[in-house]
């Protein structure tokens, strides 16, 4: 049986907290590989909030390219619709087969709104749930046990590097000029400046200004 890893999410964008889930679950659970999968049209987030997927994909391609264990997957690009995570686990069972035992990925703060999801329970006898620990979050397994019969069976928790980075956060930093090194892989920060994401049109056109002052001294 191919053991094979599914970290799904907006990547917007793509950063070290990700990779090093990615990789402790890669080693921990003796994943032959991982796919990074990014949301067309993330189910959680109002359309126009996040960035153009051409860019997310094409971060992704950066960050990853020199694991040769990690994968990007475009499963969710032609796909109508939210990019719920039970559609694209059965896509993936069906073009992959029966002989592939999915894991799919995720922090402990997905793992507590998962009832949240569109329909968990479906989820399960797609893949086993990988969850990576996190300061700061605590769930009731039990309480998810009683709503989603079958969780602890199919659950594997995962001890990882606790990296308090988030998109999110991540975003502000730029929209304030802000560093974000460290934090991102370099290819995908220079992705970030090259293209103006995260900026507004007064902060993009502030940035060009600083990029001609400094051009000129």
């Amino acid at each position: 049986m191919t053991r094979i890893g599914v970290l799904g999410g907006t990547f917007d964008p793509i950063h070290y907290g990700h990779l090093v889930i990615a990789e402790d679950a890669r080693v921990y659970l003796h994943l032959e590989k991982v796919l990074f999968v990014p949301a067309r049209q993330p189910p959680h987030k109002p359309e126009k909030t996040y960035s153009a997927f051409q860019h997310r994909v094409r971060m992704i391609e950066l960050a990853i390219a020199d694991n040769p264990y990690f994968a990007l997957s475009l499963i969710e690009a032609n796909r109508p619709g939210p990019s719920y995570t039970v559609d694209t686990m059965r896509q993936l069972q069906a073009e992959l087969g029966p002989d592939v035992e999915f894991y799919f990925v995720m922090g402990m703060d997905s793992l507590v709104s998962i009832l949240t999801w569109h329909k968990p329970a479906e989820l399960l006898p797609l893949c086993r749930i990988v969850v990576a620990e996190r300061a700061g979050y605590q769930v009731d397994l039990s309480a998810l046990e009683a709503a989603l019969p079958g969780l602890r069976q199919r659950l594997e928790l995962i001890d990882t590097p606790e990296l308090s980075i988030s998109s999110t956060d991540l975003q502000r930093r730029v929209q304030h000029g802000l560093s974000i090194k460290y934090q991102v892989p370099p290819d995908v920060e220079r992705y970030i400046y090259d293209h103006k994401l995260y900026l507004g049109e007064k902060a993009a056109a502030r940035r060009d200004n600083q990029a001609r002052q400094g051009t000129s001294c």
